[in-house]
């Protein structure tokens, strides 16, 4: 097996290029995004947050090829979102970051919202009595004593997103050149009969993995 040929093909850098750029950007918005959920779910309860859980959790539980068909449903190129803002999400690298961001956001938001009801409560309440507002109690409080749950939750997002195949199809359409991440690349060796190709992909995306598994394991350490 000509393993440096195929990781130097030109069909193999692609698609670890597009991942990584993927990774980068969903990385960044779950980071953000799941931060900002996880206060909101844990501070008190309502039917809008119980919605927004509700959301939230979804992914995790329902198919992702089905929760692909129905993202493709709302926001596809004949859907009344794509008509009222003129974007088109589908088929696009926008596309593949919403899937990943997707399945990766409750992995982030579970953990961080369970570390800020435990002792963030205490901590909070603590923080209002010294005078600090709101944001500041969020910001130089509750982040710096709930930063392993945070790390340890955007690290698990990271690695859900890296390996997200059933939405990425539906919404990135698998358009070779332009939304065939590393993941769906493998399928379409296996596809092809390309064994050998599907074996050194494989690899690949396991050397992620693996370093997205040594770093919590480092983090744990701690």
């Amino acid at each position: 097996m000509d393993w440096l040929g195929i990781i130097q093909a030109p069909s193999t850098i692609g698609p670890v290029l597009l991942t990584l750029k993927v990774l980068a950007v969903a990385g960044s918005i779950i980071l953000v995004l799941g931060l900002l959920a996880a206060y909101y779910l844990a501070h008190g309860k309502s039917w809008m947050r119980s919605a927004v859980d509700f959301l939230v959790t979804l992914p995790l539980v329902f198919p992702p090829i089905a929760t692909g068909f129905a993202l493709l449903l709302l926001l596809g190129r004949d859907s009344a979102f794509a008509r009222a803002t003129g974007l088109e999400l589908v088929f696009s690298f926008h596309g593949v970051v919403l899937a990943s961001v997707v399945a990766g956001l409750p992995l982030m938001v579970k953990p961080v919202e369970a570390a800020l009801r435990g002792r963030g409560k205490q901590l909070a309440e603590a923080a209002y009595v010294l005078g600090k507002n709101e944001w500041q109690t969020f910001v130089l409080v509750l982040l710096p004593n709930i930063r392993r749950s945070v790390i340890a939750g955007w690290l698990l997002a990271l690695g859900r997103s890296l390996g997200e195949v059933g939405m990425t199809l539906m919404l990135g359409g698998n358009v070779i050149g332009k939304t065939n991440t590393l993941s769906l690349e493998i399928y379409n060796a296996v596809f092809s009969g390309e064994f050998d190709r599907a074996i050194v992909l494989s690899c690949l995306i396991g050397v992620m993995s693996l370093g997205v598994f040594v770093a919590l394991k480092r983090m744990s350490a701690v």
